[in-house]
């Protein structure tokens, strides 16, 4: 299964220390910035999640196929840093293979999400899933939750993300079914780990992601292993606050 993920890897030529999952509809080299610039010293591990970027689009689209599948990446334990769907995925990776995990660093995780919402969301980037031209896909980040992100960043997610259709519109490098996928297995229920967890909440993400449920869960099954913080920033936590994102990261490392 390790051959089905393309992997960009950071800093020192070594085991991973710090193994990075991307968000839903996103790919590895958005940890690319956050790793060379904030983190050098740090061996970061960042894969394409399967359905994204240059990884295998096949069947099956689940959490639990990238779980399995990060898990056979590793080549022991690691610290994992998820964002978004990347959370959900990285507390399936810390329930299935403790053992792999050393900590969580959970940036504002989408994780046990109402079913209903999911459906909307999934049913409006089925009826829209790509743009006439590279504009047009730089104003929705920009009116979205990458308002905040410096505009060189946004201009690499184009560069490395944006792609010419066989229509010739663009759109993201991803597979559109696998996403559909992807937005039902957010609604799953929420996989409790047993290692230390620090959750990173966006707060002005509109409407949240991180709910009272996995705040109050993680909070009574983890005690004094739980940490939560609060970053005044929408949801691309580690593009619009790379600095205290790295802080965060390498104080669990130490």
């Amino acid at each position: 299964m390790t051959d089905a993920l393309h992997v960009h890897r950071y800093g020192p030529k070594r085991p991973a220390e710090v193994l990075a999952i991307h968000g839903l509809t996103g790919h590895g080299r958005r940890w690319e910035t956050l790793s060379l610039g904030h983190l050098p010293e740090t061996a970061v591990l960042a894969p394409d999640l399967l359905g994204h970027g240059r990884s295998s689009w096949d069947a099956p689209w689940t959490i639990d196929a990238n779980a399995a599948a990060l898990a056979a990446l590793l080549d022991g334990p690691a610290l994992v840093v998820g964002h978004s769907f990347g959370g959900a995925v990285a507390l399936h990776l810390a329930a299935a293979h403790p053992e792999l995990v050393t900590q969580l660093v959970l940036l504002d995780p989408a994780v046990g999400l109402d079913g209903r919402w999911m459906r909307e969301i999934a049913d409006e980037m089925l009826s829209s899933p790509d743009y006439p031209d590279r504009a047009e896909a730089r104003d929705e980040k920009v009116n979205g939750s990458w308002g905040e992100v410096p505009t060189d960043e946004l201009e690499r997610e184009l560069d490395e993300h944006l792609i010419t259709l066989p229509t010739g519109r663009v759109g993201w490098r991803i597979s559109v079914p696998a996403m559909m996928s992807y937005w039902s297995e957010l609604a799953r229920p929420i996989a409790w780990p047993t290692v230390p967890v620090t959750l990173v909440r966006a707060t002005r993400t509109a409407p949240a992601y991180v709910s009272d449920a996995l705040v109050n869960g993680l909070r009574d099954r983890l005690g004094a292993d739980f940490t939560l913080l609060d970053f005044d920033c929408d949801h691309m936590v580690a593009q619009a606050m790379p600095v205290e994102t790295a802080a965060v990261i390498r104080d669990r490392l130490t």
